[in-house]
């Protein structure tokens, strides 16, 4: 069965944005050659579920290789129909069948990208198998929370705690059994 990994940083007051979908505060802790274990986690999985919102972002920021690098299939989460492009599929469903039908199916892992919207429609389902969250060193005061109220308890298992130079701290967890 393959498992559902949320891999994403967050200000230590839990915003994973400031207000507008602002990411500046992530230069906080840019560093040449540092990539916190992306690459290595990015080999782990075949499947990407992202939010539009999200996919948008990156799209503008980084460009479309970000996620369709042609090695996996991409899953934006949206609500306006639109083509598939390559090997990414803007999906309308619901989100809850697709994750179960992609658990079900061979293949790697799936990486979850957020937006906080789709992390969140995930953990009410209780969908979210380990979370890898990098803490970055600074307290925003309002944006976008990682997590909302209004879900269910959900214990977890430490895995690791990984302490960098430039003083993001990532924390490493399984959902527990």
């Amino acid at each position: 069965m393959r498992k559902i990994s949320l891999f994403i940083a967050t200000s230590l007051d839990g915003y994973i944005a400031k207000p507008n979908d602002d990411l500046s505060f992530l230069k906080l802790v840019e560093k040449e050659g540092e990539d916190y274990g992306y690459a290595e986690f990015t080999n782990t999985i075949d499947t990407l579920i992202v939010g539009r919102k999200t996919y948008d972002h990156v799209l503008r920021e980084i460009g479309p290789s970000h996620y369709d690098n042609g090695q996996r299939d991409v899953y934006v989460i949206t609500r306006t129909e639109r083509p598939q492009a390559g090997r990414t599929i803007f999906h309308t469903g619901n989100i809850s069948e697709l994750v179960k039908r992609l658990k079900s199916e061979k293949g790697k892992n799936i990486y979850c990208d957020g937006g906080a919207e789709v992390i969140d429609e995930l953990l009410k389902q209780d969908l979210i198998d380990e979370f890898i969250i990098s803490v970055i060193p600074v307290l925003l005061g309002d944006g976008t929370r990682l997590f909302k109220d209004g879900r269910p308890e959900q214990i977890l298992e430490l895995i690791s705690v990984k302490a960098f130079e430039t003083g993001l701290t990532q924390l490493h967890y399984k959902k527990k059994k």
